[in-house]
């Protein structure tokens, strides 16, 4: 299965930049361990990634096994040549935007569909995925709660209720189903939509009325924040996004059952709402990633 033109067109960019600077982002030296080359695993640039890399990271360090971290790499468009050509060995993928972004495909509504269809489009690139994990993590749509109240919102379809709707998200947000293309396309909204690529300014503009609604990841703390009422995607837009580590078959072949157990057990235990909480740890409370991760190990008896 073929790689989209964005990625393959990235892909030069990819060689360039991420090579051993790691395309800029945060890189640390290998855990001496079990002996053989370390593994390397990368993370896009948002919060819970990084908490997942360093999670499976951490995790594999703590049974023995040689680690190097590559960490706040990017998007999808740089991460995935690195990923292909083993320069990158582990990533926590996200099944459904694997599908759609990383694809350019439709992902099925159920989380095993969209396990089976993923492994099959990174096979003939030399990449495995091990169990999905129950934790989610995709596009939630959030609006103020006394809007909400005052309008009768639930669903993202109640928002035609309203006369005009402005979505904020970022960028990337406005050519895509599971974001505004969705809300014009499939919801047939009138709606209009104002790139805010930081998620502090985002939640100013919906506080301020600036936008009626904004999108978050569902592991976001305001998602459960009385302040806010996330809409219930009713035409399923949004894909299910379970995570999955994505990892390099050579390595797994080469590092055996023991190295794949480890990680699946990670998976096991990882749900949206102790995720939620970690990515508020490190967001509001201004912890390191490496030690909040460190921390759920620890209480989860994994590390």
């Amino acid at each position: 299965m073929r790689w989209t033109r964005n990625l393959r067109v990235a892909a030069a960019i990819a060689a360039v930049t991420l090579g051993l600077a790691a395309c800029g982002g945060d890189e640390q030296p290998a855990a001496q361990g079990k002996g053989g080359a370390p593994i390397v695993i990368g993370s896009f640039n948002f919060t819970d990634s990084q908490i997942l890399a360093e999670v499976y990271a951490h995790a594999l360090e703590a049974k023995g096994y040689p680690v190097q971290r590559k960490l706040n790499l990017g998007s999808r468009e740089l991460v995935y040549p690195s990923l292909k050509s083993g320069e990158l060995q582990l990533i926590p993928e996200y099944q459904g935007a694997a599908i759609v972004t990383g694809f350019g495909g439709t992902a099925p509504k159920d989380a095993a569909g969209e396990h089976a269809q993923l492994a099959e489009l990174l096979a003939p690139s030399g990449i495995s995925l091990l169990e999905y994990a129950p934790a989610e993590n995709k596009n939630t749509f959030i609006v103020k709660s006394d809007l909400a109240k005052e309008k009768g919102l639930a669903k993202i379809s109640d928002l035609k209720k309203l006369d005009k709707v402005v979505l904020g998200g970022g960028p990337e947000c406005e050519k895509r189903i599971p974001c505004f293309l969705g809300f014009k396309d499939v919801y047939q909204l009138n709606a209009t939509f104002q790139a805010i690529q930081e998620n502090g300014p985002r939640v100013e503009q919906l506080r301020s009325g600036g936008v009626t609604t904004i999108t978050v990841d569902s592991v976001n703390p305001l998602v459960g924040d009385p302040q806010f009422t996330a809409l219930e995607d009713d035409l399923g837009i949004v894909p299910t996004e379970n995570i999955v580590p994505a990892v390099n078959k050579k390595v797994l072949d080469e590092r055996g059952a023991e190295f794949s157990g480890t990680l699946n057990a990670v998976s096991k235990k990882l749900t949206t709402e102790e995720l939620r909480e970690l990515n508020k740890r490190v967001d509001s409370d201004g912890e390191a990633a490496a030690d909040v991760a460190k921390d759920w190990l620890s209480a989860q008896g994994l590390g």
